[in-house]
């Protein structure tokens, strides 16, 4: 009987020695915090501090920080109408149309019976006839280059030299 007992807690040491060293270690805990996916919960006061700030960006003409504090004021309280309006007019001064067109939708769904929907609406339509089918227009970058500018002496590439510092804008063109 006790050469059973030994023989099985023999066994039962091994298997676990064998089991352990098969485990991969634990990966630790990143270390830059940056890097870490940020969770949002509903904080309606977090949204209203990154509302303030963008707003703030907005009236700087720092349209791009505004519309990611906006962004983020809704994550924070997916139900204010107020950061999606505001969101849209930032998206619509940086040209971009479709998520322009999204935060305006959100906003009269979020909120249909404001006073600002009349509005609202007619800017819309405006986007949408801006850019029909629903795409948003290409970014000025992806556009051929202009007549005026010829390849680049060095590379071959499109968009050369250009016009030298100092020329009236309506001789650059």
């Amino acid at each position: 009987m006790t050469r059973l007992l030994r023989l099985a807690l023999a066994w039962g040491l091994g298997a676990a020695a064998l089991a352990a060293q098969q485990q991969k270690p634990a990966e630790p805990k990143e270390e830059d915090e940056s890097l870490i996916p940020k969770e949002y919960a509903f904080n309606p006061l977090q949204a209203e501090k990154e509302f303030k700030v963008g707003a703030f960006y907005f009236r700087k003409g720092s349209y791009r920080a505004a519309a990611g504090r906006f962004l983020e004021a809704t994550r924070w309280n997916p139900g204010y109408a107020e950061a999606y309006l505001r969101l849209a007019e930032a998206q619509e001064k940086l040209k971009d149309a479709k998520a322009a067109r999204q935060a305006y939708a959100k906003f009269l769904e979020l909120a249909p019976d404001d006073k600002r929907g009349a509005e609202v609406r007619r800017r819309l339509q405006r986007l949408e006839r801006a850019s029909p089918g629903g795409a948003a227009s290409p970014p000025a970058s992806a556009e051929s280059p202009s007549p005026s500018r010829g390849t680049s002496p060095r590379t071959g590439a499109p968009g050369g030299p250009g016009p030298a510092r100092g020329t009236p804008p309506a001789a650059r063109e």
